[in-house]
């Protein structure tokens, strides 16, 4: 358990967090929302020890076994999967002593740290270390690649993977989607929900933190408020909220108008004197509810295009790739592409890490050049492509004023402050350097550079990393409301879904149209994942050998027609199991969404946020064993 009383905190001048009082229980996966720079990652600090409180206590268990991931990534040799084992530091140090024993010729010592080793699982580490690189997107053959041969992207993922790794009861993740793709945020997502520790994670994906989180905190003008429940559970308690509070406002506004009215009347008539104090005296106790102070949206748009012809872009019977250099040959990633845009198309790519979606945007935008088949572009086709490499070419010492000017040199200064004012770059920020910007404000600034020059073709490779959930929202608008065709590449599930009205899947070296929604593809990656491990069973399921006499064969199969009653048993069970659970999570979750429920005892609020937590996991455990029961079934 670790708990905050009277907690403050204080970032230069100014005070981020004030007077917190929260506790965290074991086991819980606690979602850190709130705008930027409300202090999230301050609070993260905090339990780390890297800051200490200006005011107040946290406790933090002194033997807690605590993960996080590492910011800097040094260019190492080692190669990456012995760098994420290196995350068990217990593990690294007895596999040194056994080393060192064994270069010492000591077998005292060497027996010592075999059974260390053992007692921490260390033998099939390398197993495990290879389980968690493949789920974040690593092929096999760059298991053994020097880290420093990764770029940033995936040094990050590497440093990720190093945190799963370490054994622990508290694991801080700030912003882990970042840098990752649609596949991998899916992977994640389900490790996560299997692990037993107490998670605190902060992010800006609304479908990744639903996917993950038992209870939410929220922090807002210094303060913290947790709830139970995940964000859209949040979400929804927190406008009822603020509708409740607003509604106490305006009554005790018309109450103290009353109360005042009266006193203005007959203050100074003798006979009503006693009646206006007391009135006087009820206006000084009212108990002065704020109004709900609603904050502004950031909103922006994409310009109307000047011109939005039908057929814009086409890719015929296309080879995709990588021309070779100084002689090397050709690498080819996609085959035989056949991709036709229309005006008003909105089309979301999928596929797993490395298929190749970001070769065939780089092929629509004409970065990359076919190595056989035809691109086809209207002569009227603007493209707006933004790629991570966008934002990296930001030029260090300019300002967005700088930026634009430089693409619109014949352009008034006070139009070109207009339109970045539109884009949340007003008054002095415009002529601020880019230097000391977020990653966030580098991403919305070489998004409003690409508006600037109206394309009727927005190709957006990742737009979403960096950017919090109100500039999340303020794109999914902008991209909604945008006329003319738009292809998205994304990991974040929310804005795919708001923006795309057809998806398109890259894999095994071909592109084709899927028939499906985003679920269907969370699907159809575990069933790839799967298909393995089912031709094993299937394999171990077929009769032994032809030699096999009638007799043995009737035994084998009344055996196995036993084993599968037995299995459809238990998978019943579980059903029925799962189903009075799903009644049980109904009830709980209306008692929870109820406001009435937080003005009660707080004992009861937590015993129904931490019966919540146990059913949803014993709802995972069994839903985990009734799918390998099924595809036991099956196979």
């Amino acid at each position: 358990m670790i708990s905050f009383r009277r907690f403050a905190l204080r970032r230069g001048s100014r005070l981020l967090l004030s007077d917190i009082d929260l506790v965290i229980q074991s086991g819980w996966r606690l979602g850190v929302v709130g705008r930027n720079g409300c202090g999230k990652s301050s609070l993260f600090a905090a339990l780390q020890g890297l800051v200490e409180a200006d005011t107040g206590d946290l406790d933090v268990p002194a033997k807690l076994r605590m993960a996080s991931v590492a910011q800097e990534t040094p260019a190492l040799p080692d190669p990456a999967i012995e760098y994420v084992m290196g995350g068990d530091e217990e593990l690294a140090i007895a596999l040194r002593d056994e080393l060192d024993a064994q270069a010492r010729g000591d077998t005292e010592a060497m027996a010592r740290a075999h059974h260390r080793i053992e007692e921490l699982h260390g033998y099939d580490a390398r197993a495990r270390a290879g389980r968690l690189l493949h789920g974040l997107g690593f092929a096999p053959e760059t298991h053994e690649t020097p880290v420093k041969e990764f770029s940033g992207g995936w040094r990050v993922r590497l440093n990720l993977a190093r945190a799963l790794m370490a054994p622990s009861e508290l694991l801080l993740l700030d912003e882990p989607t970042n840098h990752l793709d649609l596949d991998a945020v899916l992977w994640l997502e389900e490790w996560l929900r299997r692990y037993q520790g107490t998670l605190l994670v902060i992010s800006h994906d609304r479908e990744f933190l639903d996917g993950v989180i038992t209870h939410t905190l929220h922090l807002n003008d210094g303060k913290a408020k947790l709830y139970t429940g995940n964000y859209s559970a949040f979400e929804r308690l927190r406008a009822e909220q603020l509708r409740q509070q607003q509604i106490a406002h305006e009554r005790e506004q018309a109450e103290r108008a009353h109360l005042q009215s009266f006193v203005d009347r007959f203050k100074a008539k003798a006979s009503k004197a006693k009646q206006a104090q007391s009135r006087v005296k009820r206006l000084e106790k009212l108990a002065g509810t704020e109004a709900v102070r609603l904050e502004r949206p950031f909103r922006f748009t994409f310009a109307v295009p000047d011109r939005l012809p039908d057929s814009m872009l086409q890719l015929e019977e296309i080879e995709a790739g990588y021309a070779g250099v100084n002689g090397e040959a050709s690498t080819t990633i996609l085959h035989n592409v056949r991709f036709r845009l229309e005006a008003g198309e909105r089309i979301g790519l999928l596929g797993p890490n490395g298929a190749g979606k970001s070769t065939l945007v780089k092929t629509l935008v004409g970065e990359l050049a076919p190595l056989g088949g035809e691109r086809k572009a209207h002569k009227d086709l603007k493209i707006g492509y933004f790629a991570q490499h966008t934002v990296e070419s930001l030029h260090e010492g300019s300002s967005p004023f700088d930026h634009l000017q430089e693409k619109a040199p014949g352009v008034s200064a006070q139009a070109i402050r207009d339109f970045l004012g539109t884009w949340n770059f007003a008054g002095d920020r415009a002529f601020e350097s880019v230097d000391g910007f977020s990653g966030g404000e580098r991403a919305r600034l070489a998004l409003a550079l690409i508006a600037w020059d109206k394309p009727n073709l927005l190709l957006l490779d990742e737009p979403t990393n960096h950017l919090d959930l109100d500039m999340r929202e303020a794109l999914a608008d902008a991209l909604a409301e945008f006329d003319g065709a738009l292809v998205l590449v994304s990991h974040d599930r929310h804005l795919l879904g708001m923006v795309s009205d057809s998806f398109w899947r890259v894999a095994d070296g071909v592109v084709d149209a899927f028939d499906g929604d985003l679920d269907d593809y969370a699907r159809w990656l575990r069933s790839r994942g799967g298909n393995a491990k089912k031709g094993k069973k299937e394999a171990a399921a077929k009769p032994a050998t032809p030699s096999e006499s009638p007799e043995d064969r009737r035994r084998r199969e009344a055996a196995q027609r036993e084993n599968e009653k037995v299995t459809r048993q238990r998978v019943k069970k579980i059903e029925t199991r799962v189903a009075t659970i799903e009644g049980e999570l109904a009830t709980l979750e209306t008692k929870l969404a109820d406001p009435e429920t937080y003005n009660g005892p707080t004992a009861e609020m937590m015993r129904l946020g931490q019966r919540q937590t146990e059913l949803r996991r014993e709802k995972e455990t069994l839903e985990g064993e009734w799918l390998e029961l099924y595809e036991q079934l099956e196979a």
